[in-house]
């Protein structure tokens, strides 16, 4: 028998959140009913919460509210399913369907913690309802700026420039996307055919393209102390259509957001504690972004784990337990 220590806490409260335009949002609560609320928002975007996020505050002084975003995980219908509609999965809906959970579970004040994309939807959604949010709590911070996007699938090639080259003719991008080190044409071009690829009807062809795209995201953390080898690629075939399904469409777009807005707004979140935490060595995302958000966020510390990458290390463990702790004293 496992160790009472080593079980996952079981969901106090679960649920399928109907957002009136048929998408159904899954939804669990767990630990304490009475404790300190926050909203644990997963990456991706399409990736979903495994269980063992169940563990990532203290159950005896928080309320964990886990949601699988539109499309993915647990939420219906799901990405994987060619007939799942993507046209009503934006980032702006995804911002409406944690106020509408919010209001449903009765939380007042929230604190946020999200990670990659999560920090982009945390700081949307806290930007839109600032007085909603008790303190945010990032990780591997990201704004899906174009800067950013054009870095995560075509920059960080500079560092593995075959598996970029892989990635790149795949989608037939040779002629136009010549090198890793160019800027122009947006890479939104590029990423626009995977999404072309990923809403086609042939299924064949959503795997292959499925396969290529999450090769590129192992190669970038293929060199970190924590990057498992195929941690991308190693998920159950509908994760991976729904996970590259979704992120080809949310980044082919932008994310969804005007370029640099949620630098350019930081100033809405005033008065709200944050703190970022960000790798040093984050091939995915370098540290600029994190550097840039809290010079524009007063309130916000910024901690810079010199041992870490995007897939975190023993260092960023222990910075994120001190930071939960602090945050939690903050707003308790």
């Amino acid at each position: 028998m496992a160790d009472v220590s080593d079980e996952l806490p079981e969901p106090d409260s679960a649920g399928l959140l109907d957002t009136g335009d048929g998408n159904h949002v899954y939804w669990e609560t767990v630990g304490n009913p009475d404790g300190i609320p926050v909203l644990l928002v997963h990456g991706g975007p399409g990736s979903g919460w495994h269980a063992r996020a169940r563990r990532a505050f203290d159950p005896t002084r928080h309320r964990m509210i886990l949601f699988d975003q539109r499309n993915c995980g647990r939420s219906r219908p799901h990405a994987s399913d060619p007939a799942a509609d993507m046209s009503r999965n934006t980032t702006q809906l995804l911002i409406r369907d944690m106020e509408q959970l919010r209001e449903h579970l009765g939380v007042e004040k929230w604190m946020l913690r999200g990670g990659s994309w999560g920090s982009t939807l945390s700081l949307a959604y806290a930007q839109a309802h600032p007085d909603r949010v008790s303190a945010l709590l990032l990780v591997a911070v990201t704004t899906t700026r174009r800067y950013e996007l054009n870095w995560l699938y075509r920059g960080g090639g500079v560092f593995y420039p075959e598996a970029w080259e892989r990635f790149r003719d795949f989608a037939g991008g040779t002629a136009r996307f010549a090198s890793p080190r160019d800027t122009e044409p947006p890479i939104e071009e590029l990423l626009a055919v995977y999404a072309g690829m990923m809403e086609g009807a042939d299924p064949a062809v959503r795997a292959r393209a499925a396969a290529q795209w999450l090769a590129w995201e192992d190669a970038l953390i293929s060199g970190e102390s924590n990057g498992t080898p195929g941690a991308y690629s190693d998920r159950p075939d509908d994760a991976k259509i729904a996970f590259v399904r979704i992120c080809s469409h949310y980044f082919s777009h932008g994310g969804f957001l005007s370029d640099g807005i949620l630098l350019r707004d930081a100033h809405k979140l005033a008065g709200i504690p944050g703190i970022l935490i960000h790798g040093r060595g984050d091939v995915s995302g370098p540290a600029i972004t994190a550097w840039e958000l809290a010079r524009a966020w007063p309130d916000a510390e910024l901690i810079i784990v010199d041992d870490s990458g995007h897939t975190g290390s023993d260092t960023m463990t222990k910075v994120m337990r001190d930071a939960k702790e602090r945050l939690s004293a903050m707003i308790g």
